[in-house]
């Protein structure tokens, strides 16, 4: 039996105990006179860290954060299995299972409510609150990429140019559905790409009309655009690279809102689209060039150009050449071409020269 001061972290004034146990007990029993016993087991004691050594010792309970026990003669104390062990933070298992339940409700989130409320989203927004998202999204991506001196990236706007790319356009329309509309853009930029916006925009760097050898090429690429346009995908990769901040602003209808499009200006011009969705625009492209007197195979050699050029991964857009199947569609592109088809040029040799041209002032 060993006398010690007992601290019930009520009052700050210390109760004289008598310290008891026997070697079957799993208490240690504090025995105070005038007040029932406490129970302290011993497997839960532990002794207080940073205190000087002697013969004196300060004990704790790992289930009570306040008590203590001050033990002058601690050598008389019976033996306690966890006296210098670390215990474990209280609530830890609590703590544990609130965690691994926010990470899966974050995860649940990303992998399937986000993409659901997005394909659903891109389904019932209206066409011009689309037009509008697009837009926005093309004013910042020209501020992005422009410089202090001159301003925003420039439009390239010379008329016989755009008179050119126009008459391109032109040989699309009656492949499009009626309910879409398409407004086409080059950027004054040495970038080799091209991609699509939400609400009908296909926006053209000057490096990819440079990097084309015929019209065709750059109309095949056009057409491919299309594709993505007349199946929404800019729109459903927007609201699903935005997350649920794009996706609680269409909600509260902020449709061209700051938030939304500083996320889009880098994920939309180099979108990375599902091979569902390439094939898909892909097979629309072959269609419309057929429809509209291209061959279908100029989409294949744009393709095989510019990965000679620039190879798999560096220098053109993602969702053209590092496409794991691009091989494939090369050669599902050149196969969509009738032997027997009569291809007529989409523009003569002047109209090329001014669509090369565009960009000059």
């Amino acid at each position: 039996m060993t006398q010690a001061f007992y601290f019930d972290g009520n009052v700050p004034k210390p109760q004289v105990v008598e310290v008891k146990s026997s070697l079957d007990d799993p208490n240690l029993i504090l025995s105070r006179d005038g007040a029932e016993d406490v129970l302290w087991l011993k497997k839960d004691v532990r002794a207080v860290d940073d205190l000087p050594k002697g013969a004196d010792m300060v004990l704790r309970l790992t289930s009570d954060p306040v008590a203590r026990l001050h033990v002058p003669h601690a050598s008389t104390l019976p033996f306690l299995p966890n006296l210098t062990k670390r215990a474990p933070p209280k609530g830890r298992g609590r703590l544990a299972m609130w965690a691994s339940g926010a990470i899966a409700a974050v995860a649940f989130q990303i992998v399937v409510l986000i993409p659901l409320m997005a394909d659903q989203l891109a389904n019932i927004i209206p066409p011009h609150a689309e037009r509008a998202l697009g837009e926005a999204t093309l004013e910042q991506i020209r501020s992005a990429m422009g410089n202090d001196v001159r301003g925003p990236l420039a439009m390239c706007e010379k008329p016989e140019g755009r008179a050119a790319l126009d008459q391109m356009m032109a040989a699309f329309a009656p492949s499009l559905p009626d309910n879409v509309e398409v407004s086409v853009f080059v950027l004054n930029h040495p970038m080799v790409n091209a991609f699509a916006l939400p609400g009908g925009n296909v926006v053209f760097f000057r490096g990819l009309i440079d990097a084309a050898q015929s019209p065709e090429e750059v109309a095949s690429v056009l057409a491919h655009e299309l594709g993505h346009v007349v199946s929404r995908d800019p729109t459903r990769h927007a609201l699903r690279s935005a997350g649920s901040i794009g996706v609680l602003g269409l909600l509260f209808g902020d449709f061209a809102g700051g938030a939304l499009v500083l996320f889009l200006t880098e994920r939309l011009i180099d979108a990375s689209y599902t091979q569902a969705a390439e094939a898909s625009a892909d097979l629309f492209a072959h269609e419309v060039l057929e429809q509209a007197g291209v061959s279908p195979a100029a989409l294949g050699d744009m393709f095989e150009r510019l990965r000679s050029r620039y190879g798999d991964r560096k220098g053109v857009v993602a969702h053209f050449l590092s496409h794991p199947s691009l091989s494939e569609r090369i050669d599902t592109a050149r196969a969509a071409a009738p032997e027997d088809g009569a291809w007529t040029p989409i523009l003569n040799d002047a109209q090329w020269d001014d669509l090369q041209a565009i960009c000059q002032r």
